[in-house]
């Protein structure tokens, strides 16, 4: 496979739409297809999911439910009203009669919730009983990714290929911010106008929605609110904010996600469009910023898992900054600057699970990540040796990486802890 067709199926692989947050929709993708390889509802579940899953299921609100929150109600909804040919929609078909039965579900003792000793931060096991039936499915790496599916004691489905980068299929090692930058401005729009025009579309979407309703604390109206003097900067904040706002907070509005995060979707794409509109830039310069942005976000993350303590709206909200100078039409280098000028800034923000409040958070790394671009554009940048930047933009991502993979083992187990103290 050649390096252009090779970009494009990652972003196809990555840019997926999802329902709600992906870690609740894992848990629910794995309990209705069990439900289906079981034949009939459980008697007994029994679910064991790894600290992260823990962390990022615990206190969002989890999609077409009525406002239920957490492991067990994901569990059950994936039970009682879930669609596991939908994938990452899987509540998508969530009945009130079905939340009425999850609601009343939650007070029995049908489903179990234990901590899961691995060292894979994305995953689970879910056990499903029925009488002499039983059914356990196993999900690693990525939030869709079944690696075992076995029905009373015999393997009845494996694909436990370790080769596959995190439950994909491209290898990630292909991608250079200089290869991204090189393909963005070549790539045939036609090979990925599909994806980005519904990126654009959903997430703008749930943007508005944030806007328009009475999600969490509102931080997307407010911001506007009290950000007149420097518009286009504010207006980033707001919308990326308010669509993250409103998901954590169980608007059921589909989002286009980023390296299993719609988080990550959020912040890498809703600022490029937004400052694309403001500046009056044209469509197929969007196109190609927004193509940018969600392949340096995927680069990103590569070194660091879909799921540590290192907070995703960091390398998103990089990636937008970046791809704001690239609309900009800074060069090769200004966008260098501007990837360094962030993770110089923001790189030390934790992930303590999904939650209404990740939009301050993405607020905060867009709002470095803007300033980062305006020092860019201004010929400024910090110089390698400051902390922990590099001379190379690569060896700085990398750097980055691993902080999050290795040295914040101990930061994302204690997190873990005093989260499960609550």
């Amino acid at each position: 496979m050649n390096l252009e067709n090779s970009y494009i199926e990652i972003l196809k692989e990555e840019l997926v739409t999802a329902l709600g947050c992906t870690e609740p929709l894992a848990i629910a993708y794995a309990a209705a297809k069990g439900k289906e390889v079981l034949g009939c509802f459980p008697e007994k579940a029994v679910l064991e999911c790894s600290g992260n899953i823990v962390k990022n299921a615990k206190s969002v609100v989890v999609p077409n439910t009525g406002g239920l929150t957490g492991i067990r109600a994901s569990m059950l909804a994936g039970l009682v009203g879930g669609n596991c040919d939908k994938k990452l929609e899987v509540l998508s078909d969530m009945t009130p009669d079905h939340i009425t039965t999850v609601k009343k579900l939650l007070d029995s003792d049908l489903c179990e919730v234990k901590l899961l000793p691995t060292d894979i931060n994305l995953h689970l096991v879910l056990q499903l009983i029925a009488e002499n039936e039983h059914v356990t499915v196993e999900i690693k790496h990525a939030h869709i990714n079944i690696c075992r599916i076995t029905k009373n004691g015999q393997v009845i489905c494996k694909n436990d290929d370790e080769n596959k980068y995190l439950g994909s299929f491209i290898d990630r090692a292909v991608l250079s911010v200089k290869g991204i930058y090189e393909f963005s401005n070549t790539v045939p729009l036609e090979k990925v106008r599909d994806l980005i025009e519904k990126q654009i579309m959903y997430n703008i979407g749930i943007a508005e929605e944030g806007l328009r309703g009475n999600y969490g604390v509102s931080i997307g109206r407010i911001l506007l609110d009290i950000g007149q003097d420097d518009p286009v900067r504010t207006k980033i904040k707001a919308y990326a904010a308010a669509a993250s706002e409103a998901r954590m907070s169980g608007c059921v509005l589909p989002v286009v996600i980023n390296s299993g995060s719609g988080n990550q979707g959020i912040a890498t794409s809703i600022p490029v469009i937004i400052y694309a509109r403001e500046k009056q830039v044209t469509q197929d310069k969007l196109y190609r910023a927004l193509v940018f942005s969600n392949l340096l976000t995927i680069h990103q993350k590569t070194m660091i898992g879909r799921l540590s303590a290192f907070c995703g709206a960091v390398s998103a909200s990089c990636s937008s900054g970046a791809a704001i100078t690239y609309l900009e039409g800074g060069t090769l280098e200004q966008i260098k600057q501007t990837i360094n000028n962030t993770l110089a800034n923001v790189s030390g923000i934790v992930c303590d699970g999904a939650k209404p409040s990740c939009a301050a958070k993405i607020a905060s790394c867009l709002d470095a990540a803007y300033m980062s671009h305006v020092l860019a554009m201004n010929g400024k940048s910090y110089q390698a040796g400051n902390g922990i930047l590099k001379g190379d933009v690569e060896d700085t991502i990398a750097a980055v990486g691993r902080i999050a993979c290795n040295g914040m083992r101990a930061t994302d187990t204690e997190i873990i802890r005093i989260m499960l103290e609550s």
